[in-house]
């Protein structure tokens, strides 16, 4: 395979996604499928987080390697291109790590502490230890994935706005450091041996336009509200999810047992789409017209939920089945799924070494 050099001079974006396993629904909608309309556009560069894993999950890492393998798939057969993007795993970059120390020598603490996910992720994963250091720097080591590639734009959802504004205070405070001639206010701040004085300055100067790491901007991508089986936001930890690779028996088996409006008790009690689970699965899936059939024959009881969940799983069918048909094919040659990771992985290393090269001189290593 050979490095296509034609996007080049488009604009880069960057993402990438931790390997917990195969992907369900609100993975693929939720950012899958927006990176694969992206290709057309940018220079795309997607990584499976594979470090970014061990954070929370350090301490049993025995299913690491098939997860890896399951998001690649899942990856590749959901349209991610390898002759259009740069697909590869995180820790076969290096760089990765090594930029991520080199940030955290002056990444004031405050600023991981306060990163929103960091007490939620606490509060959610309360069964785990994670006053680990790794944990406290994930936001750091997300800067460090960002900032290594140069990306222009970062592609996410509302959620992900403080990581990336994290990223764009690091940027700044580097360029500010190592790229820029030192103001009075900063040269005194220093003299003063404050700290926060020091920062304030950094950031009066914002002299970050001739600095090495260019600020990402933020690229909102669309993300639909995507509840799982029993009405909650589908995700592995509420055990309520629709997999991509899903056999059709089962996702029309586990749709039939989907929460509904909990005022539709009987089959002839009118119900409001707009407070039903299902009907949020129908307006990702179905088209407008059957949106309507659907919102029609609810409010009048004209159907019952069976018939609306058998509709929507129609729907759900036929994104999936092509989807599911190209992962048979990848499975079926596991070593050029291989050789599509060890390429993605050479170049963006060949793009990560560039960019390292210049940190490490900024900050008299070369």
């Amino acid at each position: 395979m050979t490095e296509n050099t034609s996007i080049t001079s488009r604009p880069r974006v960057l993402s990438g996604m931790r390997p917990t396993g195969r992907l369900h629904l609100g993975n693929y909608m939720g950012a899958l499928y927006n990176w694969v309309q992206l290709q057309d556009t940018y220079d795309c560069f997607f990584f499976i987080a594979d470090l970014h894993a061990l954070t929370t999950d350090y301490a049993d890492p025995s299913t690491l390697r098939q997860n890896i393998r399951d998001v690649a798939l899942d990856f590749l057969s959901a349209g991610l291109d390898p002759e259009r993007s740069t697909i590869f795993i995180q820790s076969h970059v290096p760089q990765h790590a090594e930029l991520h120390t080199l940030f955290s020598m002056f990444t004031p603490l405050p600023w991981l502490e306060r990163v929103p996910t960091y007490k939620d992720q606490q509060e959610q994963l309360r069964e785990k230890d994670l006053n680990t250091y790794g944990f406290l720097g994930y936001p750091l080591l997300q800067s460090a994935d960002i900032l290594l590639y140069q990306p222009d734009f970062v592609p996410v959802g509302h959620d992900q706005i403080a990581h990336v504004e994290l990223t764009r205070e690091v940027a700044r405070r580097f360029n500010s450091l190592y790229c820029s001639q030192p103001t009075p206010a900063i040269e005194k701040a220093r003299a003063d041996h404050s700290d926060k004085e020091i920062i304030a300055a950094e950031v009066a100067a914002n002299n970050v336009t001739n600095g090495i790491l260019p600020e990402p901007k933020v690229l909102l991508t669309p993300s639909p509200k995507l509840p799982g089986l029993d009405g909650r936001k589908m995700s592995k930890s509420y055990n309520n999810t629709l997999m991509l690779s899903e056999p059709e028996a089962d996702v029309r088996a586990k749709l039939k047992t989907m929460v509904t409006d909990p005022a539709r008790i009987r089959r002839t009690d009118p119900g409001n789409p707009d407070i039903c689970p299902v009907f949020d699965l129908h307006k990702v899936f179905s088209s407008e017209e059957k949106q309507a059939e659907v919102r029609q024959g609810c409010t009048t009881a004209g159907i019952g939920c069976i018939q609306c969940k058998g509709w929507v799983a129609d729907a759900i069918v036929s994104v999936i089945t092509p989807i599911q048909e190209r992962r048979r094919i990848l499975e079926a040659d596991p070593d050029n799924v291989d050789a599509i990771l060890w390429d993605g992985s050479a170049r963006a290393r060949r793009r990560a070494i560039q960019t390292l090269q210049h940190v490490r001189q900024a900050m008299g290593l070369e």
